[in-house]
């Protein structure tokens, strides 16, 4: 099996977040729901020209923005918000994130930070 680059979230992990969100919440994980993706960077113009590249494969660029700093001497990170609508299995939420992982990678970004989800608002 190919390695992944920066690789850290698992199909089992996903699979428990599928169980945990059916258990926990009144969701319909099996349909339509809001994905939240993350990314993370310490220059700002290249989160800027990612974005435009991902809202060009249908994602909506929520924010990018600067998190607080733990150390004074600590290193900007900045962080890029996407979402989209979008109808997941563990599995297929695994390939979607292997690609955000290669994705991150190709595009020298220092990480691809996982993703978040909730309800779809009509």
């Amino acid at each position: 099996m190919n390695e992944i680059p920066g690789k850290s979230i698992t199909l089992e992990q996903l699979q428990e977040m599928f169980e945990n969100i059916k258990k926990d919440t009144d969701w319909n994980i099996s349909g339509d729901m809001l994905w939240g993706y993350f990314f993370t960077h310490n220059e700002l113009q290249l989160l800027e020209n990612v974005a435009e590249l991902l809202e060009k494969q249908g994602y909506k660029k929520v924010s990018i923005y600067l998190s607080d700093k733990e150390e004074a001497d600590e290193q900007e990170q900045f962080w890029l918000h996407i979402e989209k609508i979008e109808t997941h299995t563990p599995e297929s939420l695994d390939a979607r994130n292997d690609e955000f992982y290669i994705f991150a990678n190709k595009h020298n970004i220092d990480s691809y930070d996982g993703m978040d989800v909730g309800p779809v608002e009509h």
